[in-house]
Formats: C-alpha cells, structure tokens, sequence
C-alpha cells in the first residue's frame, strides 16, 4: 500500500473514532455503573444484562481500533457478567479493575 493510501486509511479510523468515541464511553460508564451496584449488592439483572452488553459491544469496538489489551478486557468483563458476578466474592474488584483499564484505553487513545 502506498503511504497515499494508507494516510487515507489512517485518517477514516481517526474520524471513525472522534464519531464513535462517545458511544464507547457511554459503555464504559455503564459497566461502571454496574460495577458500583455490583460492589453494593444491588445489582439488578437489567443492569448484569447491561452492562454484559456493554462489555460485548466493547470488544468488537475496540477490536476494530487495533485496540486489543481492550478487546481481552472487555470479554473478560462480559464473561464475569455472564456468570453471576454477584456469587463470585472476587468478581466485584476484578470488574472495577477492568473497567479503569477500559476507561483508560478509550479516554487515551492517540
């Protein structure tokens, strides 16, 4: 590929991103949001289904952007969600951790 094309390549993912980015963070708020509730005990099945949701939507994303480390940790979130977190007594911290890796992908991707 010669560097014409692959700067307009380069430039199509960068405003792809800048239209995207909003939504990946609104994504991200909801596993954290689900995260707190988890961490609480109040987490409700909407919000698990949600925020397993979120998570997959995420991985595909992030996959898309080269951003794999965020891919591995989204589908690791969604598996947590989709397998009761609330039993697992290490689930609640593991997913709070995954998603402040998660925000720090998608605020501080260049």
């Amino acid at each position: 590929m010669d560097p014409i094309e692959q700067n307009a390549i380069t430039e199509a993912l960068h405003r792809m991103w800048d239209k995207f980015h909003p939504e990946m963070m609104a994504r991200v708020e909801v596993l954290e949001s689900a995260d707190a509730a988890l961490a609480s005990g109040s987490l409700t099945m909407a919000q698990r289904h949600e925020a397993n949701a979120a998570a997959h939507k995420l991985a595909g994303s992030l996959g898309t952007f080269g951003l794999t480390k965020g891919t591995i940790l989204a589908r690791e979130a969604e598996m947590l969600y989709s397998n009761e977190p609330e039993t697992d007594p290490t689930a609640a911290a593991r997913l709070a951790q995954i998603s402040a890796l998660l925000r720090s992908i998608v605020e501080n991707r260049k």
